[in-house]
């Protein structure tokens, strides 16, 4: 192994749930590095956002995401004890997760035609961290 790089980027949200595009941030670190082959791993410190991999050239993608999120975990239900109100949140981001790994080949992350990677809040707006351990194989892809 080469070298491990830890990146933190703030993202800031403007609605109460909504994902934010974040592939190019991811990417950008990545050429900073000059990494070839390894890996990213992006990881959401909080317990009411998430992080996932999905369709980006279409954005009723995103919508109907949300949408269905939002219908399977409602924000109010009777049965909910947390006190502050955002059960709801801390549910979604269980069911979406906390990290993803792209892997990364010829110094590009390797992502199908249509994903991206989508920093997801569902307790906003909120300024908030997501970081980003790029792990740098080094060499091309022959090597073992």
């Amino acid at each position: 192994m080469k070298s491990v790089q830890l990146h933190t980027q703030s993202v800031r949200t403007v609605e109460h749930c909504q994902l934010v595009d974040v592939t190019q941030a991811v990417a950008r670190f990545l050429r900073q590095h000059h990494i070839h082959s390894g890996m990213a791993v992006i990881y959401v410190p909080h317990t009411t956002a998430a992080v996932t991999i999905n369709e980006n050239a279409d954005p009723a993608v995103q919508h109907d995401l949300l949408m269905k999120l939002d219908r399977l975990v409602p924000k109010h239900e009777s049965f909910y004890q947390h006190g502050e109100g955002n059960s709801d949140s801390h549910v979604k981001t269980s069911l979406v997760g906390s990290s993803v790994m792209v892997l990364i080949e010829e110094g590009r992350l390797v992502l199908g035609q249509w994903q991206g990677i989508y920093f997801c809040e569902f307790d906003g707006p909120r300024l908030r961290e997501m970081h980003v351990k790029l792990i740098d194989f080094g060499g091309g892809a022959t090597e073992t």
